[in-house]
């Protein structure tokens, strides 16, 4: 009786651990070759029997042990049909023929001839040929032929792969799951939060507003403060409903710097219960604009307890400002240097007075239409600070005797060769007395020599002026370019000759000579050609005619020549210099002028309509004109040359078709026989009407007669 041969531990089988002498090779049989369907049945389950399914998630054959190294033992043999026997997996076992696994026991039968099939899954291992002195190996492992799974990275016969058989083998075959990227990927929920405060940057406000109703991480973040560091809503103020706005002064309160209320009266009911609030939130504004805003004044002394570093405050037309919360600014506002109290009829310049005395970097003053500029005490403190570059008291009391004391102080000393006061210059740049009725010639000639820095002097309908105010204040303000005399009845051609003649005219920007009905064609002449970078002309009700529009067309045209420069872009596809739009250069206003006629706004509309010009005339006319005009000026800015020609030509025949049928024409037929009418109807009357409802027949009679 035979016995089981352990395995080996490297996967092969021993050949000489029986005792005795060695035995001679086995001798097998050549199996029987199967057909059909039992033939089939066995290649299945061979493949069932296969290692490799494991990576499938198959389950093994029966007859297959898992768990030990590979070795010969691992080829399952367990074919139903086979002449030698039914199972060969358990060593165990005899079969009822030869016993086909390798054995110590000698003299075991065995087949007598030496054929063996190199298909069959099962090889000999190798011998001990006799003579030999170097033995051969008993043991090898797994041949590469049956090996399933292994990667084909190196040669099969390089000592690495030898090496690593056994553990590679022996290790248990991991399931490779493989890894599925996710379909649906929240790209906003994985986005950091300031690339998504960088994208809501491109939003205006009232989009923000609407996009914090997309959802509550959308609402959090609409809000955040760092979107709102300047809240402006004059654009929007009517769009917006008052509990999103205090929403957000509320949620962007520490980062507010810049907060401009500007018509928003739909917080007047929320002020009450949430003034203390927003008050609380937004302390460290710098600009703080309440212009045109319903406030009561203990909201507004709690935004001024709570931002001590104000630097610009805007609180004109508020009702609620009186001389108490300005008294707040001056304690709590050093910084202070623009302040617009203008139009609040509850303060006056006591309350100016503290501020002026306690900021001392207050550069810009507007209090239009307040009282109390006749105080001496106050008007001597500006004088002695000396900080102010914008001042506008439009509309205020001030006097001639105040203009005095602002510019040349109390008690001057007098250059006796030119009897001016010799105080240090103001530093004003721009003036406006707007409709101050009790200043007259001898204010305004107190700004001679001592602004040397302005820029911009608005005198506008102030009835007592003459050109005696202005004989010597245009030789002495080099830096002059705004100059607004509207409504002044009493100037006269002389003023503008002297304008055109001084230092200030090559720089001189915007004028404006509305209503000033003793100005004409002598007087703006001289200003149109030696003012070569007016920007603005405002005639309005003058007697100025034709005759300064052409000029005015030919100065823009030479200016034009001046500026123009080689091209250096890149041409169009035809080689083409590409057309830019032109620019305005000069606004006219030209309304209610009786010499300005059709002609003239002609002339201007030709000049634009020619090739290569980058500066044109924008003009306001005749109503009976605008609309032609603007339609000219439409296509002139597109680009339509030709378009705009023909629109130029075909008015220019329309209205000399309209003035020839004033003089003759159906015109003159229509008029000749209303004439008739109107004489029958005379001389029927003279008859005491037409008798039986007929009037009788009248001829002119003979010549002779």
């Amino acid at each position: 009786m035979s016995q089981p041969v352990p395995d080996d531990p490297d996967g092969t089988i021993d050949l000489s651990m029986a005792g005795g002498p060695r035995a001679e090779p086995l001798r097998f049989e050549e199996p029987v070759k199967l057909k059909g369907r039992k033939r089939f049945l066995r290649s299945l389950q061979r493949i069932s029997s296969s290692p490799s399914l494991a990576r499938m998630g198959r389950v093994p054959s029966s007859t297959y042990r898992t768990g030990g190294k590979a070795s010969m033992s691992c080829v399952s043999l367990a074919s139903s049909p086979s002449a030698y026997g039914n199972n060969y997996g358990n060593p165990s076992q005899s079969s009822v023929g030869f016993s086909t696994a390798p054995t110590s026991i000698t003299n075991t039968p065995g087949h007598d001839s030496q054929t063996f099939d190199f298909k069959s899954r099962i090889r000999i291992i190798g011998q001990n040929v006799p003579g030999q002195t170097v033995a051969t190996p008993s043991t090898a492992p797994l041949p590469p032929e049956i090996r399933t799974g292994l990667k084909e990275t190196q040669p099969h016969n390089s000592p690495e792969v030898n090496a690593t058989d056994g553990v590679y083998f022996s290790s248990p075959v991991p399931k490779v799951v493989p890894q599925r990227r996710p379909r649906n990927i929240d790209f906003w929920t994985a986005m950091p939060d300031e690339i998504k405060v960088h994208i809501f940057r491109f939003l205006k406000p009232w989009e923000l507003v609407r996009c914090s109703a997309v959802s509550r991480p959308w609402h959090k973040m609409c809000f955040d403060g760092q979107l709102w560091t300047n809240i402006d809503t004059h654009e929007y103020y009517r769009d917006i409903p008052s509990a999103s706005l205090v929403r957000i002064m509320t949620a962007a309160g520490p980062f507010v710097r810049d907060l401009n209320l500007r018509g928003c009266a739909q917080l007047w009911e929320r002020w009450p219960t949430h003034a203390q609030a927003i008050s609380d939130a937004c302390q460290n504004l710098e600009h703080f604009s309440l212009e045109g805003c319903r406030i009561d004044g203990g909201s507004v002394h709690s935004f001024l307890l709570f931002n001590t570093r104000l630097v610009h405050i805007n609180f004109c037309g508020v009702q609620a400002i009186t001389n108490s919360e300005l008294r707040t600014i001056a304690h709590r506002c050093p910084q202070l240097e623009f302040l617009n109290v203008s139009w609040c009829k509850f303060l006056d310049t006591k309350g100016l007075h503290r501020i002026v005395q306690c900021c001392s970097k207050l550069k810009e003053l507007k209090a239009s239409e307040t009282g109390g500029w006749t105080e001496k005490e106050f008007i001597l403190d500006l004088f002695k600070r000396n900080t102010l570059e914008r001042l506008v008291v439009a509309h205020s009391d001030i006097d001639d005797e105040a203009l005095q004391l602002l510019f040349q102080g109390s008690d001057p000393k007098i250059d006796p060769l030119t009897d001016k006061a010799i105080v240090p210059p103001r530093k004003f740049r721009h003036l406006n007395f707007s409709r101050c009725e009790s200043l007259t010639d001898k204010g305004i000639q107190c700004l001679s020599h001592n602004v040397p820095h302005l820029a911009g002097l608005q005198v506008s309908r102030i009835i007592n002026l003459t050109d005696d105010a202005f004989k010597h204040l245009f030789d002495q303000t080099p830096l002059l370019t705004h100059l607004d005399m509207e409504e002044i009845d009493d100037i006269t051609n002389s003023t503008l000759q002297t304008l055109a003649q001084s230092p200030c005219a090559p720089i001189l920007q915007h004028l404006n000579i509305s209503y000033c009905e003793n100005l004409g064609d002598t007087g703006m002449l001289p200003i149109i050609k030696n003012c070569q970078d007016l920007r603005t002309v405002d005639m309005d009700n003058t007697r100025v005619s034709d005759l300064v529009l052409t000029e005015a067309a030919a100065q823009v045209r030479e200016r034009d020549y001046q500026q123009i420069t080689p091209f250096a872009g890149t041409l169009d596809r035809n080689g083409n210099v590409p057309r830019i739009p032109p620019k305005v250069a000069l606004h006219l206003t030209v309304y209610d002028c009786q010499n300005v006629t059709w002609t003239g706004i002609r002339e201007i509309m030709s000049r634009n309509t020619e090739y290569n010009r980058s500066l044109i005339i924008s003009l306001k006319c005749f109503y009976g004109y605008q609309d032609t005009v603007n339609e000219h000026m439409k296509r002139v800015r597109s680009g339509r040359l030709e378009s705009a020609q023909r629109l130029e030509r075909k008015w220019a025949e329309y209205m000399i078709a309209t003035e020839e049928a004033g003089v003759g024409g159906a015109g003159a037929r229509r008029r000749r026989r209303r004439a008739r009418e109107a004489a029958m109807v005379h001389a029927d009357e003279e008859e005491g009407g037409p008798r039986g409802g007929r009037r009788r027949a009248r001829s002119g009679g003979c010549i002779v007669m």
